[in-house]
């Protein structure tokens, strides 16, 4: 049988109740996730440092106000995230939490790696004496591949690398993962799965040097975006592509554990755009944009061409893309410009999630 054209939406049938342990729920994608588990009736605790943007989605959307508890913890203290785990008892856990971008990699490494590596081990750990625990997506990201520049598309076979801090730390927290699925949780009934997800765009996300939040600063404030690397290329799709697999992921896993192991979730390969096609797109939302084209060659090294195979999900999964490129760079936009002309961030997440369900 061939797969679904797209994503199945998340069976809130499925989520209803479901005691789920989110980590990092305080940052953008975490933020999103919460509010589509609170959604789906999922009873959702969160762990994770709080907001470190400001403004932050978090705060923005009262994603606390429909999450069972909030819990601000470190992940790199493996006491306190054993001890939470032990409170929560849950029975579905989704690692979100992580130090997510390159240059912050570069200027912190050791706590880069502490973060991504030791605590994805830590959270894991923890579920070793919960007999409730079934399910465990450990999110990683597209930058795992040792990246060779080459012109196909990455498969989840190929080997696993990372020139930068960030992209080796991901890497690790994939063997990470395998280790200890193969060597304790899947005799439990624990199924670890990796999502190895591509660059993501909506609303809310306020990070550091990220295309889409750097153009919305500067063209809301009339500056001239500076642009390091204009041709390299990426798997964009909006935010609720990944976490919409994430679910999918979940719940597969939950009536077929022996689905385990790592993901790609992305576009199709043919659908990767370069940063200036993106800025493009995106500068139609801001007449009086500008974008300068910086010589960057004394910046830190940053993959040039990046692409995802992710025939794997479609066939096993049923996972493919509900909205391409054009579809995601204008649902981005047009969330921040309503949020900025006073529109409730809460509202238009919502918005968002109910658009995509109904394939909008």
């Amino acid at each position: 049988m061939d797969a679904p054209a797209c994503t199945p939406a998340p069976a809130s049938a499925f989520w209803r109740g479901k005691r789920v342990l989110l980590t990092g729920h305080s940052g953008f994608k975490g933020a999103w996730l919460a509010l589509w588990l609170q959604r789906l009736g999922a009873e959702v605790t969160g762990l994770a440092l709080a907001p470190d943007t400001d403004p932050a989605l978090f705060t923005l959307a009262r994603v606390g106000d429909g999450l069972h508890a909030s819990i601000w913890c470190d992940i790199r203290g493996a006491a306190a995230v054993a001890g939470y785990v032990r409170q929560v008892r849950p029975q579905i856990v989704l690692h979100l939490a992580a130090q997510a971008l390159v240059r912050a990699g570069y200027a912190d490494p050791l706590g880069t790696w502490a973060t991504n590596v030791q605590g994805t081990a830590h959270v894991l750990d923890a579920l070793r004496d919960q007999p409730d625990a079934r399910v465990a997506v450990v999110v990683t990201t597209d930058k795992v591949y040792r990246n060779r520049e080459w012109a196909y598309p990455y498969r989840e076979d190929d080997a696993l690398g990372g020139h930068d801090p960030y992209s080796a730390s991901k890497a690790a927290a994939e063997l990470v993962a395998a280790s200890y699925r193969d060597a304790f949780l899947a005799a439990q009934g624990v199924a670890v799965a990796t999502a190895r997800a591509g660059n993501v765009i909506g609303g809310g996300d306020w990070a550091q040097d990220r295309l889409i939040p750097d153009a919305v600063r500067a063209w809301s404030a009339a500056r001239e975006l500076l642009v390091r690397h204009p041709q390299a290329t990426r798997p964009w799709q909006h935010v609720l592509e990944p976490l919409a697999a994430y679910l999918r992921l979940a719940e597969v896993l939950w009536h077929d554990p022996g689905k385990a192991g790592a993901y790609n979730f992305g576009p199709l390969p043919h659908e990767t755009a370069t940063v200036e096609n993106v800025l493009k797109m995106a500068s139609k939302a801001y007449p009086a944009s500008a974008v300068s084209y910086q010589n960057q060659s004394h910046a830190p090294h940053e993959a040039g061409w990046l692409a995802l195979e992710t025939a794997h999900a479609r066939q096993a999964l049923g996972v493919a893309p509900r909205w391409g490129l054009q579809a995601a760079v204008e649902r981005a936009l047009g969330w921040y410009r309503a949020q900025q002309a006073g529109a409730d961030a809460r509202a238009l997440c919502l918005a968002d999630i109910a658009a995509w369900e109904a394939g909008a």
